[in-house]
């Protein structure tokens, strides 16, 4: 379905003339908005000077850059922000919990390289350097294992409770391996995601917009529902069940993205107790049909507590799926699993295997990574980065939200945003009272600029519903 309407849905976009008063804003407020535009334009002009010139460059033989670059804001207003408000897509250093660009300009670092960034940029540059000192003697040779590799394999599996591992190059390939073996030991074909959840670009995993084929043997049911249980209890073709536990955060809803950013309706609240509760009753399910449970901890494996989701919820899974933070800053991917799910061939039928390779797995490099990451995780003094954790970090969105509420008059920031703050664990108090203080800052120079002026009849329905009359428009004019 979202496929289809994704096809249906036209280009177009707010010239000069409508895109500071899309909303309705009064022409006095429109103009308000775009002097204040203008002036921060001029302001990265000559701020991210290198950086705007060298992604330019990049941009027009880089894929990946001319996609991000679209979409940073809703497609309607994103050619003027493209236009007048790039940066800079390069950093040439990291230190604390900062980042500088090619301009020389310090900033702090809010986005935790797409979750790898759990413990500080520090904290990886000394994984990855002593790394290379343990590596070299053997260097880049593939086949034969570091030695390394049995001390971490024995803490993989102490640390997931589980029988087995095998490694692998990405979060997705983790993820691809442990559904692929999930269905060739249950003999069934299809896997259960739940809505919204992520779980990698593989295309049974993706079955919505950015896959150009459906996937056939998958199921998308909903989070905490009494249906869903009714259907892996009924069905007899489900292999296994897919869960991201940072849907906690947002049962059913998709991870945050730019488009929340059209009215209001984006909420974030996560309740522990209720999430363990439908963890707990999925376990019992999947035992008792015979489902593989695998959790999809790619993300949040080390994020939450030192033994992962798992630990954090108190609910053990058949499977477990880690990559990001796992080799100190390298790419990799893992599976851990029983003995009975992660064997790959049947001794009473020779030919019938579940293939599974990659040349770059268990890569030298990474293992020797990866044991320096465990190392410091196995210290008990480095693991009291956990203690109160969620409390430090929930008295920090208050404080955050609280001087938003004082300041702006009930702006408030939902913890989710809209999918960019992904914060290290190494923030101090000091660093993230910074942070705070920046954030409120800008929110009264938008607020002076007219940014926060609203039409107090309009709802987050009428918004939508203003947004479809736009596309149905377009529509009869092409």
């Amino acid at each position: 379905m979202s496929r289809m309407v994704a096809r249906l849905i036209p280009f177009y976009e707010f010239d000069i003339n409508d895109f500071f008063c899309s909303d309705g804003a009064p022409a006095a407020v429109a103009t308000q908005r775009q002097d204040g535009f203008f002036r921060l334009a001029h302001l990265y002009q000559d701020k991210f000077a290198r950086g705007r010139q060298m992604t330019a460059q990049a941009s027009e033989k880089i894929s990946d850059l001319q996609f991000t670059e679209a979409y940073r804001v809703p497609f309607q207003y994103s050619r003027l922000v493209r236009e007048h408000l790039g940066t800079g897509a390069f950093v040439q250093s990291a230190a604390g919990v900062t980042v500088t660009d090619l301009d020389g300009n310090v900033f702090y670092d809010l986005t935790g390289s797409y979750g790898v960034n759990i413990f500080g940029n520090d904290f990886y540059k000394e994984c990855i350097a002593r790394a290379e000192g343990r590596a070299h003697a053997l260097g880049p040779v593939l086949g034969p294992y570091h030695p390394v590799i049995v001390d971490n394999v024995n803490r993989l599996c102490a640390i997931s409770g589980l029988d087995e591992v095998s490694f692998h190059m990405s979060g997705t390939e983790a993820v691809m391996q442990a559904v692929r073996l999930a269905r060739y030991h249950t003999r069934r074909s299809h896997l259960v995601r739940f809505a919204g959840a992520y779980h990698g670009w593989w295309g049974d995993v993706q079955p919505g917009v950015g896959n150009p084929i459906s996937p056939h043997e998958t199921y998308t049911l909903a989070d905490m529902s009494e249906r869903t249980l009714r259907v892996l209890r009924t069905r007899r073709d489900i292999a296994c069940v897919l869960v991201n536990p940072l849907q906690g955060l947002h049962p059913n809803g998709n991870a945050p993205a730019d488009s929340a950013l059209v009215d209001s309706s984006r909420t974030g609240h996560f309740d522990r107790a209720a999430y363990t509760a439908w963890l707990q009753s999925l376990r019992q399910v999947c035992t008792e049909r015979n489902i593989v449970l695998i959790f999809d901890e790619v993300f949040v494996g080390f994020r939450l507590a030192a033994g992962g989701a798992q630990e954090y919820f108190g609910v053990r899974a058949d499977m477990v799926t880690y990559g990001k933070s796992l080799a100190g800053g390298l790419p990799v991917g893992a599976v851990c699993g029983r003995k009975d799910l992660m064997r790959r061939f049947r001794e009473d039928r020779p030919v019938d295997v579940c293939f599974a390779r990659g040349t770059f797995n268990s890569h030298p490099y990474v293992m020797t990574a990866m044991d320096e990451f465990l190392n410091r995780l196995d210290d008990p003094l480095f693991r009291s980065i956990y203690d109160g954790l969620d409390d430090t970090w929930n008295e920090r969105a208050r404080r955050l939200n609280d001087m938003l509420n004082l300041r702006l008059e009930q702006l408030a920031l939902s913890w989710v945003g809209t999918g960019r703050l992904i914060f290290s664990l190494n923030y101090t108090d000091a660093d993230f009272a910074e942070v705070a203080k920046r954030f409120v800052t800008a929110a009264e120079k938008m607020k002076q600029d007219g940014w926060w002026w609203r039409d107090t009849s309009l709802t987050n329905k009428s918004i939508r519903r203003q947004i479809l009359k736009e596309m149905l428009t377009r529509r009869r004019q092409r």
